[in-house]
């Protein structure tokens, strides 16, 4: 597949994204690219929207895997960056498949060594990414840093919306960020008591999780609640609020007046509804990206279409 041009670029995105080594009921099942950031992106890619990851990996076999498969999805990997003494995150994944729960660690089961973590990219390649960061629709990011709040501005300041889904709040640069962002998801559990109010008082339209039971689109102090759609069998849940933000971000690029300022509470609805639905499907099968392994892009369009359609 042809890579696009960055300035025609749909999403560029940075943050989470590992090599995920996967164990079954205590087997080793696969490894495959994963992460919040790089499951987004690579299903974007994958359902053949212009994706930019920028990132920054090692020089070793295992950022190669990386770049390898988003470079099988279509998308445009110039802005994925080697560095010469770093080593390419890893992460392990624990899946019971009777009852689909799952578990994380950065540890080796097999030699109880340290995975190498995520770092964030830099200055210098935040700087040679300007093209992309100015020409894309969409700015992705799940991770904070000075250098990724460096790129959301750029992208900003160039029209795009921010899609920002934090994991974890750094005070000191989360309420610049927040003034950026365009839509900001995250968990009620997890980061909501910490940060409701500051949302609230905000412009930005927030998309609030609450695990099995749905999520919340707020827009000031305005509410829609939106209920979870079932599953027909639960194999894993792994990456279903991933599955979420690629539904989202892809009906965004689907729209006609997709600028900052055009989006509004009950426009979201749509997009939303879209995307629970492929969390649900994809919850059929093992591993973050099950429904992509499992169905072509025409069976997946066609779970996000009746998602439009039964709104």
């Amino acid at each position: 597949m042809m890579q696009a041009q960055a300035d025609s670029v749909d999403v560029v995105g940075t943050g989470f994204t590992v090599l995920d080594r996967i164990y079954a009921n205590g087997d080793f099942a696969a490894e495959a690219l994963g992460g919040s950031c790089g499951n987004v992106l690579v299903s974007l890619a994958m359902l053949h929207r212009q994706v930019a990851p920028m990132l920054s990996l090692g020089c070793d076999d295992i950022g190669e895997q990386l770049i390898h498969e988003f470079r099988l999805a279509g998308a445009l990997t110039s802005y994925i960056y080697k560095c010469e003494g770093r080593r390419s995150p890893v992460l392990r994944q624990e899946l019971d498949t009777l009852s689909g729960q799952h578990s994380f660690s950065f540890t080796c089961r097999e030699t109880s060594e340290e995975f190498p973590r995520f770092e964030p990219i830099g200055f210098e390649e935040v700087q040679s990414a300007t093209s992309a960061l100015g020409g894309c629709t969409i700015f992705y990011a799940d991770r904070l840093s000075p250098t990724i709040l460096r790129a959301m501005e750029w992208a900003h300041a160039a029209g795009a919306i921010v899609f920002f889904e934090p994991s974890d709040i750094e005070s000191e640069l989360f309420e610049e960020a927040l003034a950026l962002t365009t839509i900001l998801k995250y968990s009620a559990d997890r980061l909501g008591p910490e940060i409701d109010g500051q949302v609230a008082s905000s412009a930005t339209v927030a998309i609030v999780t609450f695990g099995a039971d749905g999520l919340e689109i707020r827009h000031g102090y305005e509410r829609i609640w939106s209920a979870a759609i079932p599953a027909s069998h639960i194999t894993d849940t792994c990456g279903s609020g991933d599955m979420v933000s690629v539904g989202i971000i892809d009906w965004l690029l689907a729209r006609a007046d997709r600028q900052q300022g055009a989006l509004g509470i009950h426009d979201l609805v749509q997009g939303v509804v879209a995307g629970q639905r492929l969390a649900a499907v994809n919850c059929e099968f093992a591993g973050a990206r099950g429904i992509f392994r499992h169905h072509d892009v025409a069976f997946i369009r066609s779970v996000l279409a009746q998602s439009y359609r039964d709104y």
